[in-house]
């Protein structure tokens, strides 16, 4: 299984609101609403920026990434470990995994073929944000090798204020 690109904006929407509605607890970790976080418009402007991955399992798409070869303005703030320049981090966002797949370990693939993509664009460090009552997503990126890099104090229009927390994987 290899991740690809993703070009069919219908699927994805139709893949990322069955998440939203049928994963248990996402409405407490993650706060994803479908219309609030994602959106068509987000998710149309990953598809168009190339930025938004599919895997998939013989026909059925397992679940889905956005990489993106940098990192964005809140990422700044962090006190990371190496000061990198922007266009050396690619960052994820919106990783999910489709509930028929859930729980068996697909979330881990996603990751390391994301991280294979980053180390073949040559990125030095892969990094991500999370909602700190994401409880689960913060054992699956700490078991995947991600390091606890700091939290902020942020605004988000799904969330409004809440602590987010800040994680890295350096590219060797």
């Amino acid at each position: 299984m290899k991740l690809m690109p993703a070009n069919d904006f219908e699927m994805v929407k139709t893949r990322y609101v069955t998440i939203c509605e049928n994963t248990p607890g996402i409405e407490r970790y993650a706060r994803w609403v479908y219309g609030k976080h994602p959106t068509d418009d987000s998710l149309r402007s990953y598809i168009d920026n190339g930025e938004m991955y599919l895997l998939a399992d013989e026909d059925d798409i397992v679940g889905m990434v956005v990489i993106i070869m940098h990192q964005g303005q809140d990422y700044e703030r962090v006190p990371w470990t190496e000061n990198l320049a922007d266009d050396q981090i690619a960052t994820i966002h919106l990783l999910a995994v489709c509930p028929a797949y859930q729980g068996k370990g697909f979330g881990r693939k996603i990751l390391e073929e994301a991280v294979s993509f980053a180390k073949r664009k040559g990125k030095k460090s892969i990094r991500l944000d999370i909602l700190k009552s994401n409880l689960p997503a913060q054992r699956l990126y700490e078991s995947a090798g991600f390091l606890f890099r700091g939290k902020q104090h942020l605004y988000a229009e799904n969330t409004a204020w809440l602590d987010f927390l800040f994680y890295e994987k350096k590219l060797d």
